[in-house]
């Protein structure tokens, strides 16, 4: 007697994924990166090794005018930058310096740029001219206002308060803050200028014919709808006049050499002294470790406040 035998087909595998399309991925994501690899490299060998140099050297206690004097101190450097008093002085003219530079520089630029915004015969030239102090180098610049502006004797700021009796004020000996931040101003004003006016010209100009349709006066436009409109590229100018100019030295060291006393100086011209005047390397390191750090938490925190507003004006 014969059965028939019932027969299943068993259904095939899956085949495995390949994995040619996640290694294409990866070689074109390589391919992408590679003509940056070089600036990458660069930027490691230029910067963040001779940081960890430097954080080495705030670990130990090495002035260069006593041979043999170099020994591992752990974080006995940091606490005496925080006790010194000079240091605490010097960072707070360097916040006065900074903000005073960067909040003039971008009212007058904000100025400046309205103006040039409107149509007149040469306009171009203007703009050329305005330009010019951002294309000076810093030396030149501190030479400039040290000498022929700021002299006591000579100085075209004494020569024109003359009539009203400030004719033989020392303006970097008296007020060496007030012409450090002067200078800056100057040089800075261009570029702030330049980014409001980029912004002004990437306005649309169907929205203030609504408004100036709508009644709006002149005032009420720039308040209500130019100023929100600028509030990016003021932020943008803000922070990046904020982290070049905290690192000034030209101005401070052609036009005052820090002084009267320290009155003048600020943090980058104060490690300075202390590295290449003092020959202290150990304390030295240690305070440019704390403006690298504060620096960067600094700039961290308002990179992220502008990120934010650009996502909350692109929705």
């Amino acid at each position: 007697m014969s059965t028939d035998v019932a027969t299943t087909a068993v259904p095939p595998r899956p085949a495995a994924p390949s994995p040619a399309p996640a290694y294409s991925a990866r070689r074109e994501g390589w391919r992408r990166r590679a003509p940056l690899l070089p600036a990458l490299v660069f930027a490691i060998l230029v910067t963040q090794i001779p940081f960890l140099v430097t954080l080495w050297y705030s670990l130990n206690s090495w002035n260069l005018v006593r041979p043999g004097s170099e020994r591992f101190v752990g974080l006995s450097n940091y606490a005496d930058v925080f006790a010194d008093r000079v240091f605490r002085e010097a960072a707070v003219n360097t916040i006065v310096i900074t903000a005073g530079c960067v909040i003039v520089a971008m009212l007058l630029g904000i100025a400046l740029a309205l103006l040039l915004d409107r149509r007149f015969v040469g306009r171009s030239v203007v703009r050329t001219l305005v330009i010019t102090p951002f294309l000076i180098m810093p030396v030149a610049s501190a030479l400039l206002w040290g000498t022929m502006m700021f002299d006591p004797v000579f100085g075209i700021v004494n020569f024109v308060l003359s009539p009203f009796g400030l004719g033989d004020y020392d303006w970097t000996s008296s007020a060496p803050l007030v012409s450090v931040i002067t200078a800056l101003v100057w040089q800075w004003t261009p570029f702030m200028t330049l980014l409001v006016l980029a912004g002004l010209q990437s306005q649309g100009r169907d929205v203030l014919e609504a408004a100036q349709v709508d009644g709006a006066g002149a005032v009420r436009t720039f308040r209500s709808i130019t100023l929100p409109h600028l509030r990016r590229y003021i932020e943008l100018g803000v922070l990046l006049g904020a982290i070049y100019v905290v690192n000034t030295f030209d101005q401070i060291y052609i036009m005052t050499q820090g002084g009267p006393g320290t009155a003048s100086s600020n943090l980058p011209f104060y490690i300075y002294q202390r590295a290449f005047l003092g020959f202290d390397v150990g304390q030295a390191a240690a305070m440019g470790v704390v403006v690298v750090i504060g620096t960067i938490v600094v700039a961290t925190l308002a990179l992220r406040l502008l990120f934010r507003s650009f996502v909350q004006e692109d929705r």
